[in-house]
């Protein structure tokens, strides 16, 4: 997998399959599964270091945890996270930062917001870096935002990310996350960038869809996100369920619209 065929499957008009991972087996496993990206995401703060947030995940344990996945991976497009922190003093910072993620074998690095983060993603773009944006419900700002809710709602809200998503296109991000954002927002802005756009609790207008690992294995603890389906429940095991999961988002079966959707 490759940019060039990223961009191909999005002007077919063919879903993107991505997924989380953080170490070596499970990386093998989506891949060996179909899997079109994995990301390697600061998540693994909550998942797997135990934190109420992804913001204590440092940039050197994500560095860590991206070699492990690409030891894991073959074939895949494997995106890495700046984590908080990593990226929020300027451009020196970002591609500092940047060059730790590509060195450990990411192909691409993802960083949340609008805005400000425009000139940043111009920055890494502009010296050989592939940047993936990510919009809506952005992790890293939890406190700034007051919870996991839902963005995108009010007509200004809606305005700003739409105006955010073009400048981002605009200043080279190659792909574009939207997370928690209601389904008469995704599909607009789905429709009006040139690049493809990857749903999380966005509807299946996006043009590709990622979860989480282990919410879509049934691991997570408490009530999961409306936007989850448990692919666990109909398999045999871990990797029929990445199967069903690229099957699903390929066939446009997942998300469901009224059912996973906001």
């Amino acid at each position: 997998m490759n940019l060039h065929r990223i961009r191909e499957m999005h002007a077919s008009g063919e879903k993107i399959v991505m997924l989380t991972a953080y170490d070596a087996t499970f990386a093998a496993l989506a891949d060996e599964a179909g899997v079109d990206c994995i990301l390697v995401g600061d998540s693994l703060g909550m998942l797997i270091q135990g934190h109420a947030s992804t913001v204590p995940v440092t940039l050197d344990q994500m560095v860590y945890h991206t070699q492990c996945v690409t030891r894991g991976n073959k074939t895949a497009w494997v995106i890495g996270d700046l984590p908080y922190g990593s990226y929020q003093q300027g451009a020196a910072q970002a591609i500092a930062s940047a060059t730790l993620l590509m060195q450990a074998g990411a192909h691409m690095v993802k960083l949340e917001g609008g805005g400000w983060t425009t000139e940043i993603v111009h920055y890494l773009t502009q010296r050989g870096i592939p940047v993936c944006a990510h919009l809506g419900l952005t992790p890293q700002s939890v406190h700034a935002l007051g919870g996991y809710r839902v963005q995108g709602k009010t007509d200004d809200q809606a305005r700003i990310l739409s105006a955010h998503a073009r400048e981002l296109a605009d200043a080279g991000a190659a792909m574009l996350v939207l997370e928690l954002i209601p389904a008469t927002l995704a599909e607009p802005v789905t429709q009006s960038l040139p690049i493809p756009t990857i749903g999380i609790g966005a509807s299946g207008a996006c043009s590709g869809q990622v979860l989480v690992l282990h919410d879509m294995l049934g691991l997570t603890r408490g009530k999961p996100p409306r936007f989850v389906k448990n692919f666990m429940a109909d398999a045999s095991s871990a990797d029929a369920a990445i199967r069903s999961y690229v099957r699903a988002v390929k066939e446009k079966q997942f998300p469901e619209q009224g059912v996973h959707t906001y």
